[in-house]
């Protein structure tokens, strides 16, 4: 029996390990004679050699019996993990305060009570020195024990300093705590709604985020509180479509980190959705000379070899440096030069297969698509677009759905492929009307182009005039002119008028716009 996609927890930790990785396993697994013919060693190879997950193919090897094989797994999956618990490269500051904390509990339940005081203070100052307060927190919490039951002389007032530290310690706790919640409320409802649509759910966000924000001094609060007053300040303003507000509060997150350097590699990801968010902040504002400046520090920063890279680390690095490295040709129209980049991303995609899921492969073939089209390539476009539309089990952001619907209906249309035009229609109609999420550019686009096999050639220009005037009305509309970014209909409308291809309609606006 074959597991659906190769789904097997174990496999695909084992298929993540590096050489190095499965060399320290063995190594670890071997520091005792007795396990170096053991069942899990033996799955372990048998596993590591496949290259899918075949249990019909494990139990004909004999390794294991079918009533054994669910508690060897178990058993070899946690080995795995010890393993990589105990390697160098997964150890970071907080591992080391941890296991710091572990060894004064031990000491501490020995009755060894200076020795553990005397370990524990060294891991508080490490903790509050990287801002890990609820571990510190937490190394109080165990001094306060402690000092119940062995008071030092050394200090007088020891039981007042724990009690003051503890108290600061949960109040800045609190505060992250409900920072951290109300971004992660916001980012849900951006999930579950996408951003407002009108002045009555823009209010109501607003009165949302307002109640729920602790009031706090910017001036008195540490890095980690910082971080996410900035985070639920952007959300908010991504949900309300204020993009100058993203752009100011997503800068002040990178500068965050630039301004306390070791906190880069103690909180990665972070750093990485931080300058992603700034750089969609500013690709919304068309800016694109900041733009290319904040994407070449980026990969300045992450090309360092000091920058730590582990698994995840490195397929964010990926994901974010390749989406903006396409989407600074949507801002300028440089179309032909974006498609350059195009099959070294596809060969990459291949390397980093088990590691990104399939929604955002489908956001890189809506950006090849798109690339594709302002280049004039209609036949490519439709062809990655025809990856998105035909994957049905696809759980995709709803926008993105709809839009790859509607580029799919002007590439077919541009590309003079009308003869199932009409069954395209009504299958992306169909498609609109369920999502119950009809923006007025969708709405007229769909009115449009269902009109089209009415129109006479020769009325063509005048029926893209009169689109292209009813369109022009939403350009700048604070929840209507996203839509454009997705697909900019304008330039394709101008392009039509104009005898001109979209990629220089897209061009001629943005240095009449950008003229020094």
């Amino acid at each position: 029996m074959i597991t659906k996609d190769q789904k097997d927890n174990l496999f695909l930790l084992i298929k993540s390990l590096t050489k190095s990785e499965k060399r320290q396993f063995k190594l670890y697994v071997g520091r005792l004679v007795v396990n170096s013919d053991s069942k899990f060693l033996n799955l372990f190879n048998l596993l590591d050699k496949a290259k899918i997950y075949n249990e019909a193919s494990i139990l004909k090897s004999g390794i294991v019996k079918k009533q054994q094989l669910a508690n060897i797994k178990a058993h070899l999956y946690k080995q795995i993990l010890i393993s990589l618990k105990l390697n160098p490269s997964h150890q970071n500051v907080r591992s080391q305060i941890r296991e710091q904390l572990d060894f004064a509990s031990i000491l501490y339940h020995k009755g060894l009570y200076k020795q553990s005081l005397k370990i524990l203070d060294k891991a508080k100052e490490l903790a509050i020195s990287n801002e890990e307060k609820n571990m510190a927190f937490e190394i109080v919490e165990l001094e306060k024990i402690i000092e119940t039951q062995y008071i030092t002389r050394s200090i007088s007032n020891r039981a007042d300093e724990l009690v003051v530290q503890a108290k600061e310690f949960s109040t800045l706790n609190v505060i992250a705590s409900k920072l951290s919640n109300l971004s992660l409320q916001l980012y849900s409802i951006m999930l579950k709604t996408g951003y407002v649509k009108n002045e009555e759910e823009r209010k109501k966000i607003t009165a949302y985020f307002q109640n729920r924000l602790p009031k706090i001094d910017i001036k008195t609060i540490g890095f980690r509180e910082k971080l996410w007053f900035y985070k639920a300040h952007l959300w908010y303003n991504f949900l309300i479509q204020d993009f100058l507000n993203c752009y100011r509060y997503s800068s002040k997150l990178v500068d965050l980190f630039y301004e306390n350097p070791k906190m880069i590699n103690l909180n990665p990801v972070f750093f990485l959705k931080s300058n992603n968010y700034l750089l969609e902040s500013i690709f919304f504002l068309r800016k694109k000379p900041k733009f290319v400046e904040k994407l070449n520090e980026l990969k300045i920063t992450v090309n360092n070899a000091n920058f730590i890279k582990d698994q995840n680390v490195s397929t964010l690095v990926f994901l974010y440096t390749n989406f903006h490295n396409i989407n600074q040709h949507f801002i300028d129209g440089s179309f032909e030069d974006g498609l350059a980049i195009i099959p070294q991303i596809e060969k990459d995609l291949e390397l980093f297969n088990n590691r990104i899921d399939p929604h955002h492969k489908m956001i890189f073939y809506y950006k090849f698509a798109s690339l594709q089209f302002g280049a004039g390539n209609n036949l490519t476009c439709i062809d990655y677009l025809s990856r998105i539309i035909s994957n049905k089990s696809l759980s995709m952001r709803e926008d993105l759905l709809c839009f790859s619907r509607l580029l799919n209906l002007v590439a077919h249309y541009d590309e003079g492929i009308d003869y199932h035009l009409e069954a395209l229609l009504k299958s992306t109609y169909k498609f609109l009307i369920k999502m119950n999420d009809l923006h007025e550019v969708q709405k007229e686009m769909i009115k449009f182009i269902r009109g089209l096999q009415d129109i006479y050639p020769h009325d063509l220009k005048n029926a893209f005039k009169d689109l292209l005037e009813r369109l022009k009305v939403y350009e700048d509309h604070p929840y209507e002119r996203r839509a454009f970014l997705y697909l900019d209909i304008i330039s394709w409308l101008e392009s039509k008028i104009e005898n001109k291809s979209v990629g220089e309609i897209i061009k001629n606006k943005y240095l009449s716009k950008n003229m020094i």
